[in-house]
């Protein structure tokens, strides 16, 4: 794609990355056939080659953002399958990174809309906050039905929706503190508690704990890590999002300095693939570029760290697992064949559901913010998984398990729950409730 930047607008770093992405770009239209808002909405202007017009436009012209560049760019789910697609190597999720920072400094967003997302961002990275919302949210439910035929409050009464109606209690798999293994020591890890995920579901890392203990491994959960930012960073919030990552690099960089680390543990691929980011994110920033770097090298999902421990291969069980491979998975960290290989050595038949390079229509705070799309997304994942008729679903994402739930009576885990269980820890609550 031929650009015209002057340079003037080439000396912000920003909009030179911007400039190199946009040349790769060659209108071939792969990306449409993998784009979810394309497949369902039909419209260029919601599919990836559509989203470069615009910012191109945008950002060549130096202008701020108008409506209908905010509304087709708020209508990307970020899943980043075109990446996936693309054959000449258009790195969209740092372009459209680029995007949402400009419209959050030069659109104002009308006042709702601004409220709702402030709500968000002070309330979904700090679980404190997130387990008061949720418990309050119990009182809100009935008049979600309300909410959601009011437009502008159509997120509330989504967010009202996706609240579970009861959670744990706070674990002791978040309390800072170090795990001796049970066997004999094979390695040292950090393992990221994460923000929602802690709330939602602990059970997850529970199961992590569990299983890296039984195999030799020590595990730090590090005083002082928090969210990874990844929340605030698909808003646009880039100082917000910032923060948040410095603030996991000194965590996890003074581990490595007093105890060494082989790896830092993510179990909510959403949160790995931003973790894995933290170079580029912070690649300006001359106190942290190197040390983000080295803690992105560090950055591995459960399954990737399980695949070089040689787990031993078990006998078959009467289990049918259909598989749903997070977008940020598959697409955003390139992890596709390792959970599955892992279920099948662990003894499950594992099925592929049709359709499975497609979102579920969570991603992130997006099925709270584009209820109508996403909901469209998620019955339509739902059909695929359920058609392949499965006991039960895995997948390696809170936010997919959070949306899949609430469209199918089908159990739904982590992957790292049933491999824990294949390799004697308990029976995961949600399969022995049957």
């Amino acid at each position: 794609m031929q650009t015209n930047f002057t340079p003037e607008q080439l000396a912000d770093p920003h909009v030179a990355e911007s400039e190199k992405i946009l040349r790769r770009c060659v209108h071939c239209g792969f990306c449409t056939a993998t784009c979810p808002t394309y497949v369902t909405l039909g419209n260029e202007l919601d599919s990836p080659r559509g989203r470069i017009y615009l910012i191109k436009d945008m950002l060549e012209n130096g202008r701020p953002a108008d409506e209908e560049v905010v509304t087709h760019i708020d209508r990307c789910l970020s899943c980043l399958a075109c990446v996936t697609t693309c054959p000449s190597g258009v790195d969209y999720m740092h372009l459209v990174d680029h995007a949402r920072i400009h419209i959050e400094k030069t659109y104002r967003r009308p006042l709702m809309d601004r409220l709702i997302r402030g709500l968000l961002a002070a309330v979904l990275p700090y679980p404190a906050r997130f387990r008061a919302a949720v418990l309050f949210a119990k009182l809100g439910r009935p008049f979600a039905p309300i909410l959601k035929r009011v437009p502008a409050l159509k997120p509330l009464g989504a967010m009202l929706d996706l609240a579970p109606a009861s959670i744990a209690r706070p674990s002791d798999a978040a309390t800072p503190g170090t795990r001796a293994p049970q066997a004999e020591r094979r390695g040292r890890v950090a393992i990221l508690s994460g923000c929602a995920q802690p709330v939602l579901d602990p059970g997850i890392n529970e199961a992590a704990l569990r299983l890296l203990s039984r195999l030799g491994i020590e595990v730090v959960v590090p005083e002082g890590e928090g969210c990874c930012g990844a929340l605030v960073h698909h808003m646009g919030r880039e100082e917000p999002a910032l923060d948040f990552a410095r603030r996991n690099v000194d965590v996890w960089i003074r581990e490595i300095e007093n105890g060494g680390l082989d790896a830092i543990i993510i179990t909510a691929s959403g949160c790995g693939t931003t973790i894995k980011d933290y170079g580029h994110m912070l690649r300006l920033d001359p106190a942290y570029a190197e040390k983000a770097a080295k803690v992105s090298a560090l950055a591995k999902d459960i399954t990737e760290y399980l695949s070089v421990l040689d787990l031993p291969k078990l006998e078959p069980k009467r289990l049918n697992v259909a598989y749903h491979s997070a977008c940020s998975m598959q697409h955003g960290q390139k992890i596709t064949l390792t959970p599955k290989n892992l279920l099948k050595v662990a003894g499950f038949t594992v099925r592929d559901p049709a359709e499975g390079h497609l979102c579920c229509g969570s991603a992130g705070t997006y099925n709270i913010l584009q209820p109508e799309i996403s909901g469209q997304l998620k019955a339509r994942k739902v059909k695929n998984i359920e058609a392949t008729k499965p006991d039960v679903i895995a997948t390696g994402n809170i936010g997919c398990i959070t949306q899949i739930a609430t469209g199918t009576a089908i159990p739904i885990l982590h992957t790292v729950e049933l491999l824990d269980w294949a390799y004697g820890g308990p029976e995961p609550q949600k399969l022995s409730a049957r």
